[in-house]
């Protein structure tokens, strides 16, 4: 471990020399790629000091106590000083290793999010509804910007489908692992007997994929025109501005009336198509690589179940780590935080034991 310390240390007084360099600052590209790497680095190289601080200080009292001859309160002295750098090594070697995890490449990202109602027709629109609720206050709290890119609303107040965009510092980190089918266990509206019914939900986080990670040919692109359609889309049902892209080798096909304008909706429907065509890249990445290493929080196939929000117990559970609240309408209305730590630690204890650090 020391020894790739050290290497990542000496790295970092590389980059730190480049992101000064004139060359460097003038090409957009080479600046932010390294920008991003020097704020990889960082909290490892700080907390390598740390590290060497606390071991000189534990080779200090080691020493002191070793040669004798110290009068009493030296000796106590010393003696508390070896106790607490071995416990501040101890601490420090366990927050190294995890920061010397192999980092998701896009964890840096911003985030797209499609959530489309499953089994339980219109009561599975309005669970649909109730998640995209929970993901934006969620956002709202972490000062994060969310942006509509579609919207398939129902005449009831249900969602069909939708996807959306949030921007901000650690989106993807923290919402990767929301991909999957979301269970919901409550009485309809419309339910005379008071029957519990259950719906499901789908849900996938996609990391926002600029033009730099995913070129596309406008060659392999089919654009076709139509009105747009569904509820609270009357303003620009005159006219064909919404938008449909297929992406020709592939057959994704992705959709966006959610503006009055043809160019914003391409735009975004853009936006949305290179994000789902670099997830399947990732995907078919992971594929090779599933059978040496599978992670506890699941693979994120969104075929998965991943969760059931029980109504009448007031419970979220969280089947991959076996997390339950009893807050589910907290939960529901944001409050995440504890939720996603605890898929985070749960990701980062698998990786541990199958990292040779």
């Amino acid at each position: 471990m020391l020894d790739k310390l050290e290497l990542i240390e000496k790295r970092f007084e590389e980059v730190t020399l480049k992101l000064s360099d004139p060359t460097v600052i003038s090409d957009p590209d080479q600046y932010r790629a390294l920008s991003i790497e020097h704020s990889n680095l960082s909290p490892i190289v700080e907390k390598f000091a740390e590290y060497k601080a606390a071991k000189d200080a534990n080779t200090e009292a080691r020493s002191l106590l070793d040669e004798g001859g110290l009068d009493p309160d030296l000796k106590e002295i010393a003696a508390e000083q070896l106790e607490e750098s071995a416990a501040q090594i101890e601490a420090l070697e366990k927050d190294l290793r995890l920061l010397l995890l192999p980092k998701d490449p896009n964890d840096h990202k911003n985030v797209i999010m499609e959530i489309r109602g499953g089994a339980g027709g219109e009561e599975a629109a309005l669970f649909a509804n109730s998640l995209y609720r929970m993901y934006s206050m969620y956002a709202e709290s972490q000062h994060w910007k969310i942006e509509i890119l579609n919207l398939n609303a129902t005449e009831l107040g249900g969602i069909k489908e939708i996807s959306f965009s949030i921007t901000g510092q650690g989106a993807y980190s923290r919402l990767k692992f929301e991909s999957g089918v979301h269970r919901v266990q409550r009485v309809p509206e419309t339910e005379s007997q008071g029957r519990v019914h259950t719906s499901t939900v789908t849900v996938a986080v996609l990391p926002e994929a600029e033009e730099v990670d995913f070129q596309i040919d406008p060659a392999d692109l089919q654009i076709d025109t139509f009105r747009s359609s569904g509820a609270g889309g009357q303003h620009i049902n005159k006219t064909e501005s919404a938008i449909r892209i297929t992406h020709l080798p592939t057959g994704v096909v992705v959709e966006c009336q959610d503006e009055r304008s043809q160019y914003k909706n391409k735009e975004k429907a853009m936006k949305v198509l290179r994000s789902r065509l670099l997830e399947a890249k990732i995907a078919e990445q992971n594929a090779a690589i599933a059978a040496d290493r599978r992670a506890q929080v699941g693979t994120g196939d969104r075929s998965e179940r991943i969760r059931t929000y029980n109504y009448p117990q007031g419970r979220l559970t969280d089947h991959r780590i076996g997390y339950t609240s009893y807050q589910l309408a907290n939960n529901l209305n944001g409050d995440l935080d504890d939720l996603l730590d605890a898929l985070m630690t749960a990701d980062q204890a698998a990786k541990l034991a199958a990292a040779d650090i």
